[in-house]
């Protein structure tokens, strides 16, 4: 009764925090909707990006005598902070390419990322999303290399020992490589069936916490579970099906994404230990408005399921293990994860200028994890919620600066910055 109590406490408090947030940026928009109003008719305005902004204040003017080229390239320098990574510098690209007919070929997406922080971590990204002539064909890419940490707070959601000011946290740092690619074969309108193949490598693994005491979660998970401490692998071979309506990979207004995969670690690929788990991916997007689709309601829900088997340590799913690293804002990298997580998020888009120029979110994320000794997922829920900025980067591909910020339980939060939506 106590763990209940305290989780709609929890809750409580951070829906306040996400209805304070979003009334300020509701009033903030309303505003300048209402200037904006004042100056002329609202569907006239044009949209602005940050190009266009930087054309006014340096006054250059466009050259009409060249052909008007489709900009879908965004590059951003990355410098901020994050709660994860410490101070960041680096950069970061995104592309949005056509390699067919816009009526029957799906938009496809590239992106690249090579970042340098104060807490040590180097890593350098690319991801690729593309689908050929008619959506015949759609492949699936993320290859990483990394000098990685990550702040360990143990394994599962609900643990008594978490305490407030991180005491019971150590770093553990490792070298990482990923190499995943995915192939899909449309089998059905908006339907896909695919494989794919996965090597994620940990090596170099040096849990801070021996240094100063005889075990760590770490080390005795991987004692339980066979696992060398220093270094271990999980290479997989991935069975797929997605369903995708999405009408942009970026800034989506409306449409459904669901990526549903089994994969099946095996020792023959070089795994350090079998395992079978089933991951997905599904997302739901609601517009608001048919005059301004820039009002959405967009709901995620990411998991994965340990069905049999052990997985290593550092490769147990985790918060903001997705794709992009971004679910569970609030907290740090890895900060729940067990052999079975699940973490769903909700967020209203607004756009708070009539130019388009600025938007805004609310949002509210759960997190739930299992752990290998007995607690079971779904047992115990970790939430925080927010609000964030959205400055239109480029309108051609929908690219926006994300500045967010999400309180959590534990007194985690914090500010986080992206380049393109969370989910």
């Amino acid at each position: 009764m106590k763990a209940i109590r305290t989780f709609f406490l929890i809750s409580y408090r951070c829906l306040i925090v996400g209805f304070v947030i979003t009334c300020l940026l509701c009033f903030f928009s309303a505003v300048v909707n209402a200037q904006e109003t004042s100056a002329g008719n609202t569907n006239s305005v044009p949209a602005k990006d940050m190009g266009d902004v930087f054309k006014q204040l340096f006054n250059k003017k466009a050259d009409t005598t060249k052909p008007k080229k489709e900009k879908n390239v965004a590059i951003l320098p990355s410098l901020g902070y994050n709660p994860s990574f410490g101070v960041v510098i680096g950069a970061k690209a995104s592309v949005i390419k056509q390699y067919g007919t816009p009526e029957n070929t799906s938009l496809s997406s590239f992106g690249l990322e090579a970042i340098y922080t104060s807490k040590g971590i180097i890593t350098a990204q690319v991801r690729h999303n593309a689908f050929t002539e008619a959506n015949k064909w759609n492949f699936q890419g993320h290859w990483q290399l990394s000098k990685f940490l990550i702040t360990d707070y143990g394994i599962g959601t609900g643990n008594k020992d978490y305490i407030t000011k991180g005491d019971s946290a150590f770093v553990i740092k490792f070298t990482f490589i990923r190499l995943t690619e995915k192939l899909y074969r449309k089998i059905g309108k908006n339907l896909f069936a695919g494989a794919g193949i996965s090597f994620d490598i940990r090596m170099n693994i040096n849990d801070k916490e021996l240094e100063t005491h005889p075990s760590s979660p770490h080390l005795r998970y991987s004692t339980r579970n066979g696992f060398d401490v220093k270094k271990y692998s999980a290479n997989g071979l991935i069975l797929a099906l997605q369903y995708n309506t999405r009408e942009h990979p970026l800034r989506s207004y409306g449409g459904i994404y669901a990526d549903l995969n089994v994969r099946f670690n095996q020792s023959w690929l070089g795994s350090s230990k079998n395992a079978i788990q089933v991951i997905y991916d599904l997302r739901k997007y609601f517009s608001l408005s048919k005059k301004s689709p820039e009002h959405v309601l967009a709901f995620w829900h990411w998991a994965s399921y340990k069905l049999s088997g052990a997985v290593p340590y550092l490769e147990m799913p985790a918060t903001a293990y997705d794709t992009y690293n971004r679910s569970g804002r609030a907290f740090t990298i890895s900060r729940f994860k067990g052999p079975s997580y699940a973490c769903f998020e909700g967020e209203w888009r607004f756009p708070i200028t009539r130019n388009k120029l600025l938007s805004g979110v609310a949002f509210m994320n759960v997190q739930t994890a299992s752990d290998d000794v007995g607690k079971k997922v779904f047992n115990y829920w970790e939430t925080a919620a927010g609000g964030g900025l959205r400055i239109l980067f480029q309108k051609q591909s929908r690219s926006t600066i994300c500045i967010d910020y999400a309180k959590g339980k534990y007194s985690s939060g914090g500010f986080f910055f992206g380049l393109n939506e969370v989910f």
